[in-house]
């Protein structure tokens, strides 16, 4: 008797598990948020001798998780793109005008500023988020983590990352585009960022922020490779790989053309 009662019951349960999770698949679909299914036009950048730049467009989809658009009567969603260049080891020196002469009077560095940063989104950016998701998120210029290696006072702090950010801008490695990222019925997205041709080498990344009511519901990144290509690479190769040979070869190079430069001078 007891062997049919336990019969009986590891068969009602083996039947309630899939019967639970029926009941309660509604629930846990209708707690999933919207999905972001972002790509890029190029994945690879060569820089080679003629590079002027690049444009890339950063595009995708906005669904849940059962692949559908968003629902009519939901708040209007907002879509932020930011790429972001490796890190780098940057020293900031700040200049003074003493007795006519401009002379260099403080710096400070920074162990891991990002060589390139772009933002684009839908709407300017104090508009769809606070600063406090701003500065989780690393959202706008104003928003970045520089990590200052100096413990300089708030003031100066700020004077230079004031700084470090207008000598970025200038070169067209730091800029914000507001208002640059189209959205199409509530599902399709498209923003273009402009890659300059003094961006640096190396591993990109491309993060999409999907965000409605201030806050960021889904978030996803694509990787870009940007690499010198023909001479330039070999070049960078040699540099890396054989940098006694490399500057030995880059001396040799400058005296024989010092000395090609005065012997055709003497002649003419």
């Amino acid at each position: 008797m007891r062997g049919e009662l336990a019969s009986v019951s590891a068969s009602l349960k083996r039947r309630a598990g899939p019967l639970l999770l029926a009941l309660a698949a509604p629930l846990l679909l209708g707690q999933a948020g919207p999905v972001l299914v972002p790509d890029v036009s190029q994945r690879e950048i060569e820089i080679a001798y003629s590079f002027t730049g690049a444009d890339l467009l950063l595009f995708g989809a906005i669904v849940d998780d059962r692949g559908r658009a968003p629902e009519a009567g939901e708040p209007p969603a907002d879509i932020v793109v930011v790429v972001k260049g490796p890190t780098e080891s940057v020293l900031v020196r700040e200049k003074q005008k003493i007795a006519g002469i401009w002379v260099n009077a403080d710096r400070t560095r920074y162990r891991s500023a990002p060589s390139f940063y772009a933002i684009a989104s839908s709407r300017p950016i104090r508009d769809i988020v606070d600063a406090r998701t701003r500065a989780i998120y690393e959202l706008g210029l104003d928003s970045l983590q520089l990590s200052p290696a100096s413990g300089a006072v708030p003031a100066v702090q700020a004077r230079f990352d004031s700084g470090l950010v207008d000598l970025k801008k200038r070169t067209g490695l730091y800029y914000e585009a507001p208002g640059t990222v189209e959205i199409s019925d509530g599902v399709l997205y498209r923003g273009r960022v402009n890659i300059p041709a003094r961006v640096p080498v190396g591993r990109f990344t491309a993060e999409t922020f999907l965000i409605r009511d201030g806050r960021v519901l889904a978030a996803a990144v694509r990787d870009i490779d940007i690499r010198k290509s023909g001479f330039e690479r070999w070049i960078a190769r040699a540099a890396e790989r054989s940098s006694v040979l490399y500057g030995m070869a880059a001396v040799l190079l400058s005296v024989f053309f010092g000395w090609a430069a005065g012997a055709i001078w003497r002649r003419f």
